[in-house]
């Protein structure tokens, strides 16, 4: 009798959970790509974390009269933004490092040496953001302003591109640079008029020195990553393509995967430097597209970067006619990298930002693709920053997926001409000529090389300025993509970069209900005004697992079942 009892109570709870299980947000205005057009609609309907339709108000509560309905006094609701090529852990470490992210030389020396207050004795002060280009003579720093400052501890500051770090003598000697130091393959040391490290290594240069700081530990990653999925979160971001990991960080995934503890979907590239890379390739791929962990790619970097002059060129760099960058692997074995991957089914994401670089990755596609199509990989250039005119058709003829970063264009518009000269630009950060041709573009923003914020991006896709407006007219305005195609870019065809177009990338009835609402209409607002616009709230499958703080006098304007999640208002860094 008592279990008679039970069952009947279950069945009870159950059927009236189901009976109030539909949620209806209307009031606002919403919008969503799909494969031929853009969609408005005024009202959502979801249920079990997925979308039952979106559509009119009067139409949706006549369907769903029983629903929760939430009245969104008229905010913008957009899908989940998708940032296809960020770093997850690095964004979360940075919360625990020295950010030099728009700071002088002068400022920077400042910052540090306030910094080494806090350190214990031996303890490494780490940072990152630091950028040369932007001081007036453009030299990179060296150890001596760092030794000048007197500190203790070694010091270890990567560049604001990752590509490039700054050390003092004590972290040179601790890392056994010195003068009979040789740069290796890929990397450079450079050196004073007596041959002596000052203090700057680029890009495999730089193994040599992370080879004496000690490596975080599992439980660090893990908490670095946790910080990071907050900042996703508040941001807009429900998912990340996250463009490069060790076995290390693969793991710390798959432990908070268990624990069900990642709160956005991730999508990691494994690095091809990982520790038992064809192991982990022979072990095939981790989750399904439905999956908050889904791994099925692999990330190389052909070359390093445009601001150190490790990007690699056809042509001499303009303003610096004795060098043409770097290439970080041999072209042979970076093929035998690439074809190890397809062999055992995962897509390849390479990193070329340099003329050359994209020459060399798709001169190895193209010979991956005779041997047997690549289609189905959906294989991707990451950056695709710099390309030959003659190349870029090769992008539709390959089926090859174009990953790159509107702000990197902005960020980098004075430097790029320093670098290119003006006539070698045509080919450089060139989205709308890509689309033109037929490759979709999977839009991210590289954090923490740039900032986060994916409304940046969208920012920067639609004007070329920056966020202060420059230039009035904007860069190479030839290149700018439409509001619906950044849209796009940044959830549809990121979902697709991805293989998860089906579950996630619109708000199409059974998909996942992950979307957003903002504080601003980003299709009627001056769209300078773009990267201003607020967060509001982010949900995924259904749920809210964000909300930016309310005034107290607006509080009653939201349901009190919806209470503000733990993650703190917060805004990465400008």
């Amino acid at each position: 009798m008592r279990i008679a009892q039970i069952l009947v109570s279950l069945l009870l709870t159950v059927n009236s959970s189901s009976s109030t299980a539909t949620t209806l947000i209307h009031n606002i205005s919403g919008y969503h790509t799909t494969d031929s057009d853009i969609i408005q609609f005024n009202a959502i309907a979801f249920e079990q974390g997925k979308v039952l339709e979106t559509g009119e108000i009067a139409e949706l509560y006549n369907k769903y009269p029983s629903a929760k309905k939430i009245d969104a006094q008229g905010k913008t609701l957009l899908p989940g933004l998708i940032d296809a090529h960020g770093h997850m852990l690095g964004l979360g470490q940075l919360t625990g490092e020295l950010d030099l992210r728009d700071h002088s030389l002068a400022e920077s020396l400042s910052a540090i040496k306030q910094y080494s207050k806090n350190l214990g004795p031996n303890e490494w002060l780490a940072g990152r953001g630091w950028n040369q280009v932007t001081w007036p003579d453009k030299s990179f720093p060296t150890r001596r302003h760092l030794d000048e400052l007197q500190i203790d501890q070694p010091i270890w500051l990567r560049r604001v591109d990752g590509h490039a770090g700054w050390a003092n003598s004590k972290a040179l000697e601790l890392a056994g640079i010195d003068k009979d130091t040789q740069s290796p393959e890929g990397g450079e040391i450079l050196r004073d008029k007596d041959g002596k490290p000052i203090g700057i290594l680029i890009d495999n240069a730089m193994s040599l020195m992370h080879k004496a700081i000690p490596a975080p530990t599992l439980a660090q990653q893990k908490s670095s990553l946790q910080k990071a999925f907050s900042t996703a979160l508040s941001l807009g971001l429900t998912s990340v393509h996250d463009a490069g990991i060790n076995e290390q960080t693969l793991h710390a995934y798959q432990e908070l995967a268990e624990r069900k503890a990642i709160p956005l979907r991730i999508y990691p590239m494994l690095s091809v430097e990982s520790h038992n890379y064809a192991q982990l390739l022979r072990a095939g791929h981790i989750g399904e597209p439905s999956d908050r962990l889904y791994m099925r790619s692999i990330k190389l970097s052909a070359d390093g970067a445009l601001g150190s002059r490790g990007a690699a060129l056809l042509e001499p760099y303009h303003d610096r006619p004795q060098e043409k960058g770097l290439l970080l692997y041999p072209e042979d074995k970076m093929l035998t990298l690439l074809k190890l991957a397809t062999d055992n089914n995962f897509q390849v994401n390479v990193h070329a930002i340099g003329d050359r670089a994209n020459h060399i990755v798709l001169n190895h596609l193209e010979t991956l693709n005779k041997a047997e199509s690549q289609a189905s990989h959906r294989h991707r250039v990451e950056h695709a920053q710099v390309i030959e005119v003659e190349d870029i058709p090769r992008f539709a003829r390959l089926n090859l997926i174009a990953s790159m970063q509107p702000t990197h264009a902005t960020s980098d518009k004075n430097m790029a001409s320093d670098r290119l000269g003006n006539e070698r630009l045509i080919g450089a950060y060139a989205w709308q000529t890509l689309l033109e041709q037929g490759p979709p573009i999977a839009a991210g923003s590289d954090f923490p090389v740039e900032p986060a914020n994916p409304l940046f991006g969208l920012h920067a896709a639609v004007t070329r300025r920056d966020r202060q407006g420059n230039p009035s007219k904007g860069w190479r305005v030839e290149e700018t993509m439409t509001l619906e195609q950044a849209l796009r870019a940044f959830t549809l065809d990121a979902a697709y970069a991805s293989h998860q177009e089906t579950v996630i990338g619109n708000l199409e009835a059974g998909k996942f209900a992950d979307f957003i609402l903002l504080d601003k209409d980003i299709f009627t607002i001056d769209p300078q005004e773009i990267w201003k616009v607020q967060i509001l709230e982010t949900w995924i499958e259904g749920e809210q697992v964000y909300r930016k703080p309310l005034q107290p006098d607006t509080e009653h304007q939201f349901p009190q079942n919806l209470k503000p999640m733990d993650t703190a208002e917060r805004q990465y860094p400008i």
